[in-house]
């Protein structure tokens, strides 16, 4: 049965274009309109007609905003005039004087408080606070909320993607074992994954570690390459999802990156921290602190790399879809916002691989440094 005569690298351009779009509906509407109300007060009679562009621009700011951020719920999209969410609720984990276990739903998207075993809690701005019944909210010179926060151990929509994820990686790589005890070729999917697994223990492994050591961290750079690209991958479908951008993921993923690299130097990486071979005395003391905060430095790098480049290319391309909605002249936006949106999309699929392979070369570069043996004479 054909589908299309048109080449398939062109539906799949065109496809890779429309997606983004749908990542506009994922946020959910009544908190768009509270955030809105919040950064744009409501415009007096003095601001005339600019009182609906500027409220047409604190909408999109809300929803960029919501759409990089983490959420305890799933909502696909949203019908603003009857006010309904389709979607689904996450499980909400609370340690609160014992622990608490509820449905998100109970939150109705940020609008009632929820009511466990006598406390009262309200989502306000994604994170959870305790308050009385009627949701009370008290803010610091700063506008910033008072109120306690319980330990929130909840299933957020970016936990739900990386054990989507991990669960696709296993899912992948156990499949692939079990080819090779078939024959020395794979089959299925494993043709697609076996060149990508040469590639990271041929051009990164064994260039930056070495032929001898390079075995032992094969594991965390196949699963840490996969993972960063499978979830920024992720990010560029209609889910909404973006959890590469979250600073708070990608500092995990470096600092898996800074311990694997402490615990297996050995002591001539570590004489070159403390004890600089091959240079006086004083400058041995000098380049001390020095060389302590390269240490620090390098998984600091990896992990704002990462973080900046998926939150840029996340706010581009909502901007970009912006266009459509604040501009006054829909007939010329909507082609110039729809071509550059395909532009950068593409481009973001190059960037997807391309931070995942920079991560993974850079913990290859950093670990390879602490293992390798230095050969040197110390002339004093």
């Amino acid at each position: 049965m054909v589908i299309s005569r048109k080449p398939l690298h062109v539906i799949a351009t065109i496809a890779i274009a429309i997606l983004p779009l749908f990542s506009f509906a994922n946020v959910s509407n009544d908190s768009v309109k509270k955030e809105a109300h919040e950064v744009h007060v409501a415009t007096d009679a003095n601001h005339g007609e600019a009182a609906e562009p500027q409220d047409k621009k604190a909408k999109v700011d809300a929803y960029i905003q919501h759409h990089l951020q983490d959420s305890h719920d799933f909502t696909f999209f949203s019908d603003e005039k009857e006010g309904k969410h389709y979607g689904f609720s996450l499980p909400v984990i609370l340690i609160d004087n014992g622990l608490k276990v509820f449905s998100s739903s109970k939150f109705h998207h940020g609008e009632t408080v929820a009511e466990v075993d006598g406390n009262f809690y309200k989502l306000y701005h994604g994170k959870i606070y305790k308050t009385d019944t009627a949701g009370t909210i008290s803010y610091d010179e700063h506008h910033h909320p008072t109120n306690a926060k319980p330990l929130d151990f909840s299933i957020t929509k970016n936990v739900v993607s990386m054990l989507f994820t991990s669960a696709l990686l296993l899912f992948m790589f156990i499949g692939l074992a079990k080819s090779y005890k078939k024959g020395p070729i794979p089959t299925g999917f494993g043709r697609v994954l076996e060149p990508l697994i040469l590639f990271i223990r041929d051009e990164i492994a064994i260039p930056n570690i070495g032929e001898k050591k390079y075995r032992k961290f094969m594991g965390y750079l196949l699963t840490v390459f996969f993972l960063i690209w499978l979830l920024n991958l992720l990010g560029m479908t209609p889910l909404g999802i973006n959890v590469t951008g979250n600073i708070a993921v990608t500092i995990c993923l470096a600092l898996f990156t800074y311990f694997i690299t402490q615990f297996s130097a050995n002591k001539d990486y570590w004489m070159h921290i403390f004890w600089m071979p091959g240079v006086p005395v004083p400058m041995k003391i000098i380049l001390m602190p020095i060389e302590i905060l390269g240490t620090l430095t390098k998984p600091f790098a990896l992990l704002i790399r990462l973080f900046a480049n998926i939150t840029a290319g996340h706010v581009v391309i909502m901007s970009l879809i912006a266009m459509i909605f604040v501009g006054k002249n829909l007939a010329a936006d909507l082609p110039i916002s729809l071509g550059l949106t395909l532009f950068i999309s593409i481009i973001e699929v190059l960037v997807a691989f391309l931070q995942a392979f920079i991560f993974t070369m850079l913990s290859s570069l950093f670990i390879g440094m602490a293992v390798q043996d230095h050969h040197h004479d110390d002339h004093h």
